[in-house]
């Protein structure tokens, strides 16, 4: 399903190669498996990659989703931090992607929103909303929270909170949107709190390409280059 490649590829780092890509986007968009009103909540994202300067997208980028602990596209960072149930909910994923045959590549961890959304593209619709709705919550967190910060990226964790069919009424839900926003601008704290959630689990650092890569490939957009290593803000 070539929707979930696109949601995926809007939530990668900005590179002029995606930039050339929005039109391949824009027509997976289409496909028919959104609504059409959450597709067309989705174009100014799309007209922003195409139109604005790739260094402020870049940065913008990096303040919501890198800097910002309570917008982590690692999903299980918002419900196991570092706890002992996340490594086992990392294997327990892995394993899930490589009996459907799907072979995790480049430095993401398995939960990183992107790489699931790449795996869904390989599903049948049902299994792939299944999936999805498992993390349901998370999402209509982060959905929640891009809004309040007022971005053009709400609309696309919108799409996925339709596609899973998920609710703020959960219990899981309403813990989450209770949490307060972090300040991507104040770094010492955010330093701290990165500090004491060092990651070391990952994939195979023999593997391939990082995922960005993949991602565009796989929808025939170019490639898109490894993110900067100073634009990382873990």
């Amino acid at each position: 399903m070539r929707t979930y490649r696109a949601l995926s590829a809007l939530l990668t780092y900005p590179t002029p190669q995606l930039q050339e890509a929005v039109p391949a986007i824009r027509d997976s968009l289409a496909e028919g498996l959104l609504p059409p009103a959450h597709a067309a909540a989705i174009e100014p994202l799309l007209q922003e990659l195409e139109t604005q300067d790739i260094y402020d997208l870049q940065e913008r980028f990096v303040l919501l989703f890198d800097r910002s602990r309570t917008l982590s596209l690692n999903l299980f960072e918002h419900i196991h931090g570092e706890s002992r149930d996340r490594g086992g909910a990392m294997v327990d994923l892995l394993e899930t992607y490589r009996a459907g045959g799907f072979d995790l590549q480049g430095p993401e961890l398995p939960d990183h929103l992107p790489v699931l959304l790449e795996f869904l593209s390989t599903r049948l619709p049902a299994e792939a909303k299944a999936i999805l709705g498992d993390a349901g919550h998370i999402l209509v967190a982060l959905a929640e929270r891009l809004k309040r910060r007022d971005t053009s990226y709400a609309p696309v964790l919108d799409a996925l909170v339709a596609l899973a069919q998920a609710t703020p009424e959960t219990e899981e839900a309403k813990i989450l949107l209770a949490e307060d926003d972090d300040d991507p601008e104040d770094l010492e704290a955010l330093d701290a709190v990165w500090e004491e959630a060092q990651v070391t689990f990952g994939p195979d650092p023999n593997a391939g390409c990082p995922v960005s890569r993949d991602i565009l490939a796989k929808m025939d957009m170019p490639l898109s280059p490894a993110r900067a290593p100073q634009a990382q803000g873990r």
